[in-house]
């Protein structure tokens, strides 16, 4: 991942999504309108906080079989990134869900999904800092990871669809491309989804280079 070209190609992706995004034409939707744009924001972090948590929950068990610490410092470096982008993906879709559902926070279920996944995912970073010893730390962590992200997933993804939902594709509800992600909306959306995921391993891999840095210094 030290080639250059990815970087360069992340930069011009993010600059063609950002620009698009907010100034390229978009279909007319009853009630979305103009708040269809989110869709280039909201979706593609989710689709990078899953890939990310995804990378963190296999160097977990890569750990537990090899128990070398690399795989423990690119799991939680992972799983850092991994959670911002879920941050960004709440707050993006509570704005847009003020301008399409009328409130911030409906108690929908994919919102109440969402936020108890990441609760889960903040008691991994407290569970981490509770102890001292570095064996134990990474251990006992990558076992936690591996549960929470198997509890993530039905959370995002099955309990919604087994529930009323305003969220689309969810209760019954049809998603985007059920209906109308048209041509305009695939020649910003799907570069989005790889920008963003990306950057996260940009982001995750420069934090692994200074925390394998800072571990052979101390």
């Amino acid at each position: 991942m030290n080639k250059i070209w990815w970087k360069a190609l992340t930069v011009i992706l993010l600059i063609y999504i950002i620009t698009g995004g907010l100034l390229f034409d978009v279909p007319r939707l009853d009630i979305l309108n103009e708040t269809i744009r989110a869709l280039y924001f909201h979706v593609p972090m989710w689709f990078g906080m899953i890939i990310m948590l995804t990378i963190s929950v296999v160097h977990s068990i890569l750990y537990l079989r090899s128990s070398d610490e690399k795989h423990d410092i690119a799991a939680i470096e992972y799983a850092n990134v991994g959670v911002v982008f879920g941050i960004l993906g709440i707050t993006t879709g509570m704005l847009w869900a003020q301008f399409t559902w009328g409130d911030w926070w409906s108690g929908d279920p994919k919102q109440n999904g969402a936020a108890i996944g990441l609760l889960i995912y903040f008691a991994y970073f407290i569970l981490r800092g509770s102890f001292e010893n570095q064996d134990q730390k990474a251990r006992i962590s990558a076992v936690y990871n591996i549960f929470a992200f198997a509890a993530l997933i039905p959370l995002l993804f099955i309990l919604p669809r087994l529930t009323d939902s305003l969220h689309p594709g969810n209760g019954g509800n049809p998603g985007f491309n059920a209906y109308d992600l048209d041509s305009k909306l695939r020649m910003i959306f799907y570069p989005a989804v790889i920008a963003w995921t990306l950057l996260g391993v940009w982001i995750t891999t420069l934090r692994i280079r200074i925390k394998t840095i800072s571990n052979s210094v101390l």
